[in-house]
C-alpha cells in the first residue's frame, strides 16, 4: 500500500463537507485522490468508487436513522470504513467500532486527524481521533476487555522493545510477570472474541481500544529516540 496512491470514496449528502475533506486529501502527503459519492450508496459499488481503498461514511444519510446496515455490509464486504459523522454520543461511536469502523471522526475533527485515519485505513490499521479515544477510556460496556493499568503498562512497553527481557529491565520486574501480563491481556480478549495470538494482533487491538496512539508507536519504533 505505501507505494500505491490511496482512493478514497466519501457518501456525505452535504456538497460543502465533501469539498472540504477532497481539498484536505489533495493537500495530504502523498496526495489521496477523493471521489465523490454523495449521498448514493450505489456508487461506492459501482464505476471508480468500487475500487477505492477506503469509504469515507456519513451515518446520516437518512434523517433521524443512522446508516448502521449499510456500515455492516460494506464491513462484512471487505470496504475499510472511516466514519465521519456529527455525531458524538458514547452509544453510536462504540456500535460503529464494534461494527468494524478502521476509525470514527466527529465532523469538528479536521485534517490533522482525518487525513491520518483514511492513511491507517488503507493500510488496514486502526486511528483512533481524540473523540474515539474518549469514549473509549469511558466505556463500561462488559464486553470490551477491561485491561488493568499495569497490563497496558506491559503492553506499551513490550510494542517499545524487541524482547521480554528488555521490558522486564525497563519496569523493573521479572520475565515471568512480563509473560503473565501479557497472557492475561491475550485471556481477556479471547473471552472477549476478539483473539490476539501475535504480537501483532495485540498491537491492532491496543490501537483500536485507544491503548496506544499511532504517534506513540511510531516514537517506539524510531531508533534516533
Amino acid at each position: 500500500m505505501a507505494s500505491d496512491r490511496i482512493t478514497a470514496v466519501i457518501v456525505d449528502d452535504h456538497a460543502a463537507i465533501a469539498a472540504g475533506v477532497r481539498y484536505w486529501c489533495e493537500r495530504a502527503q502523498p496526495p489521496i485522490d477523493l471521489i465523490d459519492a454523495g449521498a448514493r450508496m450505489a456508487n461506492v459499488w459501482t464505476g471508480p468508487g468500487a475500487e477505492a481503498h477506503v469509504v469515507i461514511f456519513d451515518l446520516e444519510l437518512v434523517p433521524k436513522n443512522p446508516g448502521f446496515g449499510e456500515l455492516r455490509r460494506l464491513v462484512d464486504h471487505g470496504r475499510r470504513v472511516v466514519v465521519y459523522s456529527q455525531h458524538a454520543d458514547t452509544r453510536t461511536v462504540l456500535k460503529c467500532v464494534n461494527l468494524g469502523a478502521l476509525a470514527y471522526l466527529t465532523k469538528t475533527e479536521g485534517p490533522e486527524h482525518l487525513v491520518p485515519a483514511i492513511q491507517a485505513a488503507a493500510d488496514g490499521r486502526p486511528y483512533t481521533a481524540p473523540s474515539l479515544g474518549g469514549v473509549l477510556i469511558a466505556d463500561d460496556d462488559p464486553s470490551r476487555p477491561r485491561i488493568s493499568q499495569r497490563e497496558a503498562e506491559v503492553l506499551r512497553a513490550w510494542f517499545a522493545s524487541s524482547s521480554k527481557e528488555l521490558v522486564a529491565a525497563k519496569l523493573h520486574i521479572s520475565v515471568k510477570t512480563v509473560d503473565t501480563h501479557i497472557e492475561r491481556v491475550r485471556i481477556k480478549y479471547a473471552n472477549a472474541g476478539r483473539a490476539a495470538r501475535t504480537k501483532s494482533d495485540l498491537v491492532t487491538r491496543a490501537l483500536h481500544d485507544g491503548l496506544i496512539t499511532l504517534d506513540e508507536l511510531g516514537e517506539a519504533s524510531d531508533p534516533t529516540r
